[in-house]
């Protein structure tokens, strides 16, 4: 990677709060992803991030669509794919990135499993 690629890349910090979203947005951002939290079969470690499995059965793709719009105005370091398998088989949400991004993941899984748990 050379020096110019390097200082291109965001810094690991989310700006959901900083105001990116409108009002609108957030609620639906929100909406979004407890949609998601709710239909989220399985979480598969990546070298460079996480891989989320959902059901096709349960999964509605325009809600993943809407999340990843969203999440890339606040969190531009990710990298996003969606892989929608034939035959209805599952749907994965890939999110990965540069250096720190798993990191970054890992805090976000364990906050998010500690508000389910407490």
């Amino acid at each position: 990677m050379s020096i110019a690629e390097s200082s291109n890349e965001s810094p690991i910090a989310c700006t959901r709060e900083q105001g990116v979203f409108s009002p609108e947005q957030k609620e639906r951002y929100q909406i979004a992803r407890q949609q998601l939290k709710s239909t989220l079969q399985e979480v598969q470690e990546l070298p460079d991030g996480y891989a989320f499995r959902f059901s096709s059965e349960t999964v509605n793709i325009l809600n993943l669509a809407e999340y990843i719009t969203f999440e890339r105005l606040c969190c531009r370091f990710f990298k996003f794919e969606l892989e929608v398998e034939r035959e209805e088989g599952p749907v994965w949400l890939r999110l990965t990135g540069g250096e720190g991004v798993k990191d970054f993941l890992r805090a976000e899984i364990a906050s998010a499993e500690s508000k389910v748990g407490g």
